[in-house]
């Protein structure tokens, strides 16, 4: 019942940008997250940022933090990663992921619902 639908992936050059969008549906945000993670070949997946709907907190992680900015548009029932300055570490594949009160919000364990996930590709 619950889905999630990433888009917004693609090939972009060092210090491009790109804007994910994750569609949801049958979802109710409450206090909900919804987070963004990545995930390369051989590596695990990693939490990128959050947003804590219904409250507006956001969280970022260390290498992403003054890049990427998450924003949610609840009327569209959307989520978006705007990430700028893209590196060719940022390469992976995106998720999109729905969880109740995450904590802490990088932990995958915490989510429930994820998106197929939207492939980026950074190139120097």
């Amino acid at each position: 019942q619950v889905q999630l639908v990433e888009s917004g992936g693609g090939s972009v050059q060092a210090g491009g940008s790109l804007r994910l969008s994750c569609a949801a549906s049958g979802y109710t945000y409450s206090s909900d997250c919804m987070g963004w993670f990545r995930q390369a070949p051989g590596k695990e997946r990693e939490g990128v940022a959050a947003f804590y709907t219904g409250v507006g907190t956001t969280y970022y992680a260390d290498s992403v933090k003054g890049r990427f900015t998450v924003s949610q548009d609840n009327a569209k029932n959307t989520v978006y990663l705007q990430m700028n300055s893209l590196k060719p570490e940022d390469t992976a594949m995106y998720y999109c992921a729905a969880g109740h009160a995450a904590m802490p919000w990088w932990s995958r364990d915490e989510y429930k619902y994820w998106g197929q996930g939207t492939q980026v590709t950074v190139s120097s």
